[in-house]
């Protein structure tokens, strides 16, 4: 079962890329992004996609310029996720063949994003948004938008963000923080897969 999630694992140092990944494909996460304000990002992408990219898809968060989805394309990362919707670099992402996730908060911003050739909607900060706000917006996407809450979303409020039409989750802090040991991370991976199944 692929599960509509994505680890967003900033902060990560490039020696712990492989057992991290390994761990959340174990736990049944397979949707892996490294932020590119963590140390050394491509080379813990390059490690990721080279060990696992056969089983997860692997890429970078806070995307903000076309030279960045060009080099996470070289370190072979396939997932292009942005906190924010440029359209540039949307278009680049998908020449290139890869996800892109952008950042939304709007109308505005979604339909210019799914115009650029967006692959999906990450709806950012979703705590402030919050179920509401997507159910609202809802109404008036295309269908078929996959909309992925991200930011307020997670193990305890799942099943209302499911209700409300979310389609997956990014999920950071509550599965990864700098410093925390794989079996740490395994734990959490594991109660957040549990969650996320008990909701959908």
């Amino acid at each position: 079962m692929e599960r509509a999630i994505i680890a967003i694992l900033r902060g990560l140092d490039p020696q712990d890329a492989i057992p991290m990944s390994e761990a959340l494909i174990s736990a049944g996460i397979t949707r892996i992004e490294v932020p590119l304000n963590s140390p050394n990002p491509l080379q813990s992408i390059a490690d990721m996609a080279r060990a696992c990219g056969d089983r997860a898809l692997i890429g970078a968060g806070t995307v903000l310029t076309v030279d960045q989805v060009e080099q996470v394309a070289d370190a072979g990362g396939k997932l292009i996720v942005s906190p924010n919707c440029d359209t540039e670099v949307i278009a680049r992402s998908r020449a290139l063949g890869l996800e892109s996730w952008p950042g939304i908060f709007t109308p505005t911003e979604a339909f210019a994003a799914l115009k650029a050739g967006a692959s999906g909607l990450k709806l950012f900060p979703g705590n402030m948004a919050g179920p509401g706000g997507l159910k609202a917006m809802r109404a008036i996407l295309p269908a078929g938008t996959q909309v992925y809450a991200v930011g307020g979303a997670g193990p305890e409020n799942f099943g209302e963000w499911v209700a409300a039409s979310a389609d997956g989750f990014g999920i950071g802090s509550a599965l990864f923080k700098p410093g925390m040991s794989v079996t740490d991370v395994s734990a959490r991976a594991a109660d957040i897969v549990a969650a996320y199944d008990e909701a959908i």
